[in-house]
Parts: C-alpha cells; structure tokens; sequence
C-alpha cells in the first residue's frame, strides 16, 4: 500500500498537512501516526510542548494546550489561542506595479462600456427595494415581468432581477448605519453590470427616495426611475406603475453591446466559504495566481472579510504600498475586535463547525489560508464597505466574514466579476455580478459538479499553482465576455443582496 501523502508548507513548520487520510502507526513525514489523521487535517511532525507556538505556513496558528507528541493529531482538543505580538513591518515588501511578462499577450473580455466610462460583464435590469416594506411589491414587478414574456423582445437584456433589503427603516437617518445602506444602494443602482434601475420605496421610511436621489445627484431617466407604494395607490397600482415604468425603461437597456473591453476593467472580487484544510493549499493560492496575472493586466481584485484576515493582518500592512495604507488594516482590525466586544463576541470564535470539520483549527489558520487568494501584489488601497473602488491592483474593503454581506459590499463597490473558493461546498450565487466557484478539493468536485465551476483538487496530483491560475483567469475572461458561470444557470442571485446592517435597529 502506498505511503499517505502529508505536506509541510514551510521548512519551519511542525505540522504537515494530511492529503490522504494517515491511519494509525503509517510512516508520514519521519514519523509514525499515534492515530487516524483525516483528510486536510495536521500531523505532528515533531513534539511540541505545551505552550509552545505550532506553526504552519511558517507562521504561528496557535499554541500547544497539552505537550502533544510527535505523529499526533493536531486539532482543536489540543490547539488553544494566545496573544503573541506580530510584527507589521509597514511596507517592507511594496513592490511596483506589475507589468505583462514577455510571455503574457494584453487580454480582452467583451463587456459593456456604460456612460462614465465604467464597463459591465452583465446587462440587467434592477429592481430595488429602499427598505424592507417594499421587499414583496419588488418581487411581484419582477414576477410580472418575468410571466409576461416581454423579454423575449430584448434578447440583449440579461434579465430582470429583484434586490430586496432587510433594513431601510427603524434606523437613524444620520450616521454610520444609515451611510453604509445609501452608500450599497448606491453602488447598486449605478453599478455597471446593470443598464437600468428602478427603485421602490413604501413612502415614510426613514431611507426617503427623494434624499437619497439628491444626495447622489441622480436625474431620473432612461437608466432610473423610482416610485412609492404610497403615492401609487396601493399594491396593485404600485405594481402595475413598476411594470410600465420598466417596459418604458427596457428598449434603452436593449440598445447595449457587448464590444472588446480590456482587463484592466475589470474588477474581481474575492470570496471564500465553506473552507477546509485544502484551501491554503489548492484553491486560495491558484486564486492568487489568477490576481497577479489580472494585476499585471492592470485589471483590480478586492480582498475583503476582515474577521477572516485576523491574524493574517501582518502579511498585508507589509505589502501596502505605504505605511498610511498598512495602518488602515490595523485600525479595522482594532474597530473589529472593539465591535465584537460590544456584542459579547470574539474574532477568534472562528472557524465554523464545518470548517473545523474540514481540517481549519483556528482562526489565524483560516486567515492564513484566506489572504493566499491576494497573490502577491502590492496593497494599493484601503476601503470602507460599499465604497467606490477608485484604484487598480490589489486593494481591501473592509467587511463581515458573512459570505452574502461581504460580496454584497465588494459589488456595491463595483465588482463586476466575482471567485469564490470553497472547500466544504457552498452553493453562493450573485446578481448583478457573476460568481465563479472553485473547488479547493476533487472529491467536493465530483460530489457537486453542477456547482462547482472549475476543480482545484488536481494541485494534489501534479498541477502547478501557475497553470491553475492560468486556467482561472482564463475562466474570468470568459464569464465575463458573457458565458454562465454553474450559479447562473441553477438560477442563483435573487435573495442574495444582504447589506451590513451596523446600526441600531429600533
């Protein structure tokens, strides 16, 4: 019987990670297992004792709780967290930008230019909810809609979709909360994966229509119109008034083309969910792969989801490209522990139970894993969730680790082509933005194929992170120029626009 596979990411660390499960007294690493190791899970290459840091990736993960043996299972009963001080080293490994290799040809996708300059990978047509008392009649337009077969007219329209909200109202109409919701409407009706929006308020919420159009200085034409249950007339009026405002608004979102696009337009945003041991491993890193090769196209790639870079912060305010930007990743991280303070919460209750399942112990081992999907490039820009993504290469927006909430900020930011990494196998879908899913292990793969767009799993069998990455920035070329990605085709994206929802709710 062949020997079982182990990985040690880093000549310092003292753990490998298990590729295939490692029975009871199996020679792996030097050593001979004490027990069964599962798949994606960590054997004790050395003894470690009790206090002392175990380290993967070359960094620490967590503490020994117990002296553990050599050829142990490490895993959460014997894996405890401790405060250690990490070195930010601010800037130390800025680079500049990156540029084409002499073996890498300019790329195109064929996308939509929209006025202002910004280019789409999609041609919806929205329909927004200003608050939650509004939710049902925006889906009652889009059913109309969808059972009056007019689209079959504007076969250049992608299609209608609802975006419904679970807030709008019961909240200060001043401050952080109230700024983050107009700021994600607003980066969803100007979003460039949709050539026309309408939006529908109650009528006496505290997020007023006629505010948030005059904040943003939005006239209402072709590409936005909005209407209130309240000055409608009722249910039925109000959907009646939202179907022909909607058919008025469809010739002009038909005229739209694709046409050859550059990729420095576009701007990825960088998900992973449903983690397990492989993901640091497979899918994370050949991600990484796919941004650097988008940076040096001068394209843009958002890494967000800050409770999941805890731990990590350290290898990112060293590849800022200024101390001021690295400082902006501490702060969050300080706002982060304060907010979770404040509800009784740590940033350490991390990883998920089907994340520990799947090999993850700690948190700093999640995050560890989580920001390989940067690549290497230099961190260009810090941003607030929802905020305007305004600058090329790698940047950060600052978000929940809540799959639905963070890829809702990042498109709110402008996102218009989405990856998303998965180990255990979540079944995530967005609209406007298409999401790509990759599967960190072959097994998941073959398991839900019909949702899982391309397999990472393979890394284990020979395939370089370099040519995986090819693979997937070419598999984000041809999303965007049109092809569905697996969560398109099962018809994913209709509940999930999620805003943070920061303030009191009252």
């Amino acid at each position: 019987m062949a020997a079982p596979r182990v990985l040690r990411l880093h000549q310092d660390d003292n753990v490998v990670v298990a590729v295939d499960a490692v029975q009871p007294g199996a020679a792996a690493a030097g050593v001979n297992a004490l027990e069964r190791i599962p798949k994606g899970h960590k054997l004790a290459a050395a003894g470690i004792a009790q206090g002392q840091p175990i380290r993967k990736f070359g960094q620490v993960i967590g503490f020994a709780g117990r002296d553990i043996p050599a050829g142990a299972w490490v895993h959460e009963h014997n894996v405890v967290l401790q405060e250690f001080e990490r070195d930010y080293a601010f800037a130390t490994d800025a680079q500049p930008d990156q540029t084409l290799r002499p073996d890498e040809a300019p790329a195109f996708f064929e996308g939509f230019r929209r006025p202002g300059g910004r280019a789409g990978t999609r041609n919806y047509v929205g329909i927004l909810s200003s608050v939650n008392c509004s939710a049902t009649i925006v889906d009652f337009i889009a059913d109309e809609i969808a059972r009056s077969g007019v689209l079959a007219d504007y076969p250049n329209i992608d299609g209608v979709i609802p975006l419904h909200h679970g807030t709008g109202c019961g909240m200060a109409g001043a401050g952080e909360g109230f700024d983050l919701l107009t700021r994600t409407l607003w980066g969803y009706a100007s979003h460039p994966n949709l050539a026309a929006v309408l939006v529908v308020g109650l009528g006496c919420e505290v997020l007023q229509i006629a505010r948030f159009k005059q904040s943003y200085g939005i006239a209402e034409g072709a590409q936005f119109q909005s209407l209130t249950i309240q000055e409608s007339g009722g249910t039925r009026r109000s959907v009646a008034a939202g179907v022909a405002k909607l058919r008025d608004m469809l010739p002009a979102a038909d005229s739209c083309r694709r046409t050859a696009v550059p990729a420095s337009e576009l701007k990825l945003a960088l998900q992973c969910g449903g983690s397990d041991g492989y993901s640091g491993l497979t899918a994370n890193p050949a991600l990484g792969a796919a941004v650097d090769m988008l940076v040096r196209q001068g394209g843009t790639a958002i890494l967000s989801e800050t409770p999941e870079i805890f731990g990590a912060e350290h290898l990112l305010t060293r590849r800022a490209e200024s101390r001021d930007v690295g400082q902006k990743i501490v702060d969050i991280i300080a706002w982060w522990k304060a907010y979770a303070a404040r509800a009784g919460a740590e940033l350490n209750n991390n990883p998920s139970p089907g994340n520990k399942a799947g090999g993850l112990t700690t948190i700093l081992e999640k995050s560890l894993g989580a920001v390989a999907k940067a690549g290497s490039a230099t961190l260009r820009g810090v941003y607030r969730y929802a905020e305007r993504i305004d600058r090329s290469g790698l940047v950060y927006m600052d978000t929940p680790g809540y799959d639905p909430v963070a890829a809702t900020g990042q498109v709110a930011g402008g996102a218009n082509v989405l990856c998303f990494t998965t180990g255990r196998g979540s079944v995530y879908g967005c609209k406007p933005t298409p999401s790509i899913k990759l599967a960190t292990n072959s097994d998941l793969y073959r398991r839900m194929e019909e949702d899982m767009d391309i397999d990472c799993g393979d890394i284990l069998d020979g395939v370089t992170i370099e040519q995986k990455g090819r693979e997937i920035f070419e598999a984000i070329l041809r999303v965007a120029s049109g092809e569905r990605s697996k969560s398109e085709r099962l018809g994913f994206g209709r509940n999930e626009f999620v805003p943070w929802q920061i303030g009191a709710t009252m």
